[in-house]
């Protein structure tokens, strides 16, 4: 089963990182959120962010799958669980915006996303909740440096793939109040998520979780 500090950080990076999220999918989520005669629709917007958390599952599925085979040395699963630390102190960085390196890894993503974009352009406009759900399952894909920070993360966290699934999934819960309120509350929340203070408290946070899971009697052992 997944810790419970790995499942807490997991909500904080989508609830913390919400404006990258507003930024990247808010465009695509408004627009399925008013797809039905300019009515907002809760239960598309909803359809559409199952499938994005869908794709999320998956990918974490994938990456916990490698990891786990990665981690069958003991000290390669110490090395490993030093790199999720690593990660995880990258991603408060990022956060709290004091350094982006974790953005460099979307132009990685954009190889993929450029075959992937094509189909959901053949789902719009999402006036079917079938639609919604396979848009957001594709939008899952979007080259995101929150996303494949935490994807990175999720996979070296855990030697279970399904515990790194379940973190993804986590992760995509996290941002789900943001995106639910895109067409009605998401500005006021945006504004509160982008104040200064908040953005580098939850990132020192996530700093701290990620010193905190430093591995460090590991090393000193192993030393």
């Amino acid at each position: 089963m997944t810790e419970i500090p790995a499942a807490l950080a997991a909500v904080l990076f989508g609830l913390a990182g919400s404006t990258h999220c507003i930024g990247m999918c808010g465009g695509i989520a408004g627009s399925v959120a008013i797809s039905t005669g300019g009515r907002a629709s809760p239960l598309y917007l909803l359809g559409f962010n199952l499938g994005r958390l869908f794709s999320y599952g998956i990918a974490g599925l994938m990456i916990g799958q490698f990891g786990s085979l990665l981690a069958q040395g003991q000290t390669l699963g110490l090395g490993l669980r030093t790199a999720a630390a690593l990660i995880m102190i990258i991603m408060g960085l990022y956060i709290a915006q004091w350094w982006q390196g974790a953005a460099y890894l979307e132009r990685i993503g954009q190889i993929i996303w450029r075959r992937i974009q094509p189909l959901t352009r053949t789902l719009l406009p999402a006036d079917r909740l079938w639609k919604c759900l396979l848009l957001g399952g594709l939008w899952g894909w979007l080259p995101c440096g929150l996303v494949y920070t935490t994807l990175l993360w999720a996979g070296t966290s855990s030697q279970d793939s399904l515990n790194s699934a379940l973190l993804m999934i986590l992760f995509g819960l996290g941002t789900l109040p943001a995106m639910m309120t895109t067409a009605v509350l998401a500005t006021k929340l945006r504004q509160l998520l982008q104040h200064r203070g908040v953005r580098q408290g939850a990132g020192a946070l996530v700093i701290l979780f990620g010193l905190l899971t430093l591995p460090w009697a590991g090393w000193i052992h192993h030393g």
